[in-house]
């Protein structure tokens, strides 16, 4: 596959897929913007995006009674369209200020230093106003919400602009990479209620565990350069172990879960997703190869999986709700 990036050649960074639409649509003037956003890989907002539709689909099953109508059962679309707007616009004003932040790191890391930054395809400034844009782009879609859910939107930013320096100060940055990509597993219920119970605490907690988890998987790609240049991270601190702390990041994901979907009261029928997304989390454990770089890319990717098989037993235990009285 060709992704080979320079200066004077093809505008392409070395992990970046070279069929996504983003090199067939877009101008070449455009690409590099594009991938400072990573639009041509989209599972990194995919991956945010997920708490987010979880939380907004706990939120419609929560304390669900049969005489409730279907429509009420199911988060709403309007909501999760917006979700997903802002996902992408936030994780790619992310990934533009960690490169910003991080552009002598990956200078001299093999797979990042053919980003546009370390290449010199945009400047600092471009960056920059490119960033803001897609803040504004978010900032727009978190108005959509009620009062609370602003307060508690505008509150991540904190984590948000700490977490590129982390991983300059602790084993962890997997953790604090974790409590803003979780994020969302706060909003989607405040956007229905206006508060937080313990139903979507529990649920951020679980998906804290589960962002250090996949994040480690994706971090033994870099383990040997990050040696190099000081950079540190769970995968390096694990190291041999990294099994044995999925099985506790995953498991603790779960059973936080299966706490929340319990203090929610939701139907019973949501927990075949949290199995079925166990049995996935069990798999990547079980095959993973840490020195293999790209099968940690492939499992990190699948945690989408996860994703789908939480979300969807809850919307299908809003469904077996709804349709209980007609069965």
């Amino acid at each position: 596959m060709e992704n080979i990036q320079s200066k004077e050649a093809q505008g392409r960074v070395a992990d970046a897929p070279s069929g996504h639409w983003v090199y067939r649509i877009l101008p070449r003037r455009a690409w590099p913007y594009a991938q400072l956003a990573r639009w041509d890989r989209p599972i990194g907002w995919i991956l945010l995006l997920w708490p987010c539709w979880w939380s907004a689909a706990l939120g419609a099953v929560a304390f669900a009674r049969p005489e409730d109508p279907l429509p009420t059962l199911l988060p709403s679309p309007l909501f999760l369209v917006l979700f997903m707007i802002g996902a992408i616009a936030m994780r790619g004003a992310g990934c533009t200020y960690n490169d910003l932040v991080d552009e002598k790191i990956d200078a001299e890391v093999e797979r990042t230093r053919s980003r546009p930054l370390p290449s010199g395809q945009v400047n600092r400034k471009q960056a920059w106003t490119f960033l803001v844009a897609q803040a504004l782009v978010g900032l727009v879609v978190l108005l959509q919400f009620n009062s609370f859910s602003i307060m508690l939107g505008l509150s991540s930013l904190v984590i948000v602009a700490a977490y590129p320096f982390m991983k300059r100060f602790t084993d962890w940055p997997q953790f604090v990479l974790g409590l803003a990509f979780s994020w969302g597993a706060l909003m989607g219920w405040a956007s229905a209620f206006a508060d937080l119970e313990a139903a979507p605490i529990l649920l951020y907690i679980g998906s804290i565990m589960w962002v250090i988890g996949y994040d480690t998987i994706y971090a033994h790609q870099d383990k040997e350069d990050d040696a190099l240049v000081g950079v540190r991270s769970t995968a390096r601190l694990f190291g041999a172990n990294t099994k044995m702390w999925l099985v506790g990041l995953y498991g603790g994901a779960l059973i936080c879960f299966a706490a929340a979907f319990a203090a929610a009261e939701a139907p019973m029928p949501a927990l075949a997703g949290l199995v079925a997304a166990g049995a996935h989390m069990a798999r990547q454990i079980r095959v993973l190869d840490i020195d293999d770089p790209d099968q940690c890319l492939k499992l990190f990717k699948s945690n989408s999986t996860v994703g789908w098989l939480i979300f969807l037993g809850l919307i299908g235990g809003g469904l077996w709700v709804a349709l209980k009285p007609l069965l």
